[in-house]
């Protein structure tokens, strides 16, 4: 294990701490100025018993989002870093870095080009994760690596980060057949991922050999939480080529539920 993933993992251990209740009313007050969270979707952060439940922190009521079949939403709160299509199944984080895709799914046999989108969770941000449409999940893949920081200043000194550290890849079908990835890397201080449709899935865990879980009839409604993430980390979104028409840009802040593009 290398000192970043037992970092990461010392510190979700903090995380859970529940101090003497003024102390931890202290520590979230801290925690929400330091990083400037808006809280007004959310319980009062004095009424969480540690940082883990401050970061992982549920909406007091539902999002609103466009139900129309056809329309895409961001599956998370957070900053669209970057989007366009592969070329020779080539991805860039930023601009410069780029990615193999290949490589980010763990899988050798891909065919064509895709579109992609990578989403920047800080912080700050809400850290549960939706179904962007209907889907049905076909298969998770669970690949062991590093946790660096998935912050831009690292995504400019580490070459094809993503592919470096741990990740969960989900092959999904849309309803129109088509082909979507949602992929949920881990980072620094990211406790764990978590999805809430199988518990067998362990990040952070020490496991160092890619897990394969396959599924039928494992359908999700659009908005329908996946999991969390116990901090903050990145989402990929890979769909075959022109199969979602985004309507994004660099550094566009992101919420859940949202629209960002149209299925076509």
């Amino acid at each position: 294990m290398n000192k970043d993933n037992l970092f990461s993992q010392i510190f979700g251990k903090v995380a859970k701490l529940n101090f003497f209740k003024p102390l931890q009313e202290l520590i979230n007050s801290f925690y929400v100025k330091l990083f400037k969270i808006d809280m007004s979707e959310f319980k009062p952060a004095s009424e969480y018993k540690n940082l883990n439940e401050l970061f992982t922190r549920e909406l007091l009521k539902p999002r609103e989002f466009d139900e129309a079949d056809e329309i895409f939403i961001s599956p998370v709160d957070g900053t669209c870093l970057s989007f366009g299509t592969t070329k020779e199944l080539e991805a860039f984080s930023i601009k410069g870095m780029n990615y193999g895709v290949k490589e980010l799914l763990g899988q050798g046999e891909l065919d064509g080009e895709f579109d992609f989108a990578n989403i920047y969770l800080s912080p700050k941000d809400y850290h549960h994760y939706h179904a962007p449409c209907d889907i049905t999940i076909k298969k998770a893949v669970y690949i062991p690596g590093k946790l660096y920081s998935v912050a831009v200043k690292w995504l400019g000194k580490i070459d094809s980060l993503y592919t470096k550290n741990e990740r969960v890849a989900l092959l999904c079908e849309m309803k129109n057949s088509k082909k979507l990835w949602l992929v949920f890397v881990g980072a620094l201080n990211v406790g764990k991922m978590k999805f809430c449709f199988d518990e067998r899935i362990q990040t952070n865990a020490m496991a160092n050999f890619t897990q394969i879980y396959e599924y039928e009839n494992l359908h999700i409604k659009k908005g329908e939480r996946l999991g969390n993430f116990e901090l903050g980390s990145t989402i990929v979104i890979l769909s075959e080529k022109d199969a979602i028409e985004y309507n994004l840009f660099e550094n566009k802040e992101l919420k859940f539920a949202e629209t960002i593009g149209i299925i076509k």
